[in-house]
C-alpha cells in the first residue's frame, strides 16, 4: 500500500478497534463509526485530489482496496444505524420480522448483482480497469450515504458497489447476532410462561435407590464420572423427594434374602410387555 494511505488506513483500523467491541453494536457506536469511516474518507480525498496516482495499476489497487474499507464500514454503520432506530421498540415477533424483512431485501441486492460479486469473490482481475479507473464513471442511480463521494475525482464505476457488498455482508452478521437474541429471548419467555409440572416419585426409596445405583455401576450418567451423591441428588430435586441415607437403603438391599434388585427386575418384565402389547396392536 502507498504510504500516503498507509498511516490513514492504520490509524483508522486501530481507532475502529475501539468502537467495535465483542457485544452488539448500538446506536451510539454505529455513530462513531459513521462518523470515523467519514473522517477517513475525507483525508484520502484529499490526498487523491492533491497528487493523483503514478499509475493505473496503483489507482485500481487504491479503489478496489483502500477505499473500499473505511467506504464498506460506512455502509455497515449506516445500516445498523438505520435499523436501530427504525425497529419496533415493542414486541419481539414484530421486531423478528422486521429483521426478516432486511435479511430478504439483502437476498435481493446479492441476487441482481450476482456477476459482479462472482467475480470479486474468485478474485479475478479482466474488468478491473473497467470497474475501478475513473475513466468508465457511470453514477448509480440511488441515493445512499456513500452517495457523498460521487466526485469524479474520486469514485469509479463499481467502487461504490464493491464497498456496499462488502457493507452488507458485514450486516448480514450483525442482522443474524439480533435475530438470535431475539429467538433466545422468545424461547425464555414462553419457558416462563409455562407452568411448571411436579413430578412425583411413587414407588419406593429403595426402588428409586435400585435405579441410582445401577446408573452409577453402568457410567450412564457423565460417562462415569459423576459419584453415587450427585445422581441421588440429581433424583432428588427432579421428583422432590428425600432420600436420607441411600448407602444405609444400599446396605439393605444387599442384604435382601430374594432378589436383590426387584424394581430393576420389575421394570424390564413391564417393558416388554408393553413392547408385546405395542406389537399385537
Amino acid at each position: 500500500m502507498d504510504n500516503r494511505f498507509k498511516h490513514i488506513i492504520d490509524g483508522y483500523f486501530q481507532k475502529l478497534e475501539e468502537i467495535i467491541p465483542s457485544k452488539r453494536i448500538d446506536l451510539k457506536k454505529s455513530n462513531e463509526g459513521i462518523h470515523l469511516s467519514n473522517n477517513a474518507l475525507y483525508l484520502l480525498k484529499k490526498i487523491v485530489e492533491k497528487n493523483g496516482f503514478k499509475s493505473i495499476e496503483e489507482e485500481i489497487y487504491f479503489f478496489k482496496k483502500v477505499k473500499s474499507e473505511p467506504l464498506s464500514h460506512l455502509v455497515y454503520f449506516s445500516e445498523v444505524r438505520s435499523c436501530e432506530l427504525l425497529m419496533p421498540k415493542i414486541g419481539l415477533g414484530n421486531q423478528l420480522n422486521f429483521l426478516e424483512k432486511k435479511i430478504k431485501r439483502i437476498n435481493k441486492f446479492f441476487n441482481r448483482n450476482w456477476d459482479f460479486v462472482h467475480y470479486m469473490e474468485q478474485e479475478l482481475t479482466y474488468l478491473d480497469i473497467q470497474y475501478f479507473t475513473r475513466s468508465n464513471q457511470v453514477f448509480p442511480l440511488y441515493s445512499l450515504p456513500e452517495s457523498c463521494y460521487l466526485d469524479p475525482k474520486f469514485f469509479t464505476s463499481h467502487d461504490m458497489l464493491w464497498a456496499r457488498i462488502k457493507g452488507m455482508n458485514k450486516f448480514v452478521i450483525y442482522l443474524q447476532e439480533r435475530i438470535n437474541q431475539l429467538k433466545l429471548h422468545k424461547h425464555k419467555a414462553l419457558q416462563l410462561g409455562k407452568p411448571k409440572r411436579t413430578l412425583v416419585w411413587s414407588a419406593s426409596k429403595a426402588a428409586l435407590t435400585e435405579l441410582i445405583y445401577a446408573l452409577y455401576s453402568s457410567s450412564a450418567v457423565n460417562h462415569g464420572k459423576e459419584d453415587i451423591k450427585g445422581i441421588a441428588t440429581a433424583f432428588e430435586d427432579l421428583f422432590n423427594i428425600r432420600l436420607d441415607n441411600i448407602y444405609k437403603t444400599y446396605a439393605e438391599i444387599k442384604s435382601r434374602k430374594d432378589s436383590k434388585t426387584r424394581f430393576l427386575e420389575e421394570l424390564i418384565i413391564r417393558f416388554n410387555n408393553k413392547i408385546h402389547e405395542d406389537d399385537s396392536l
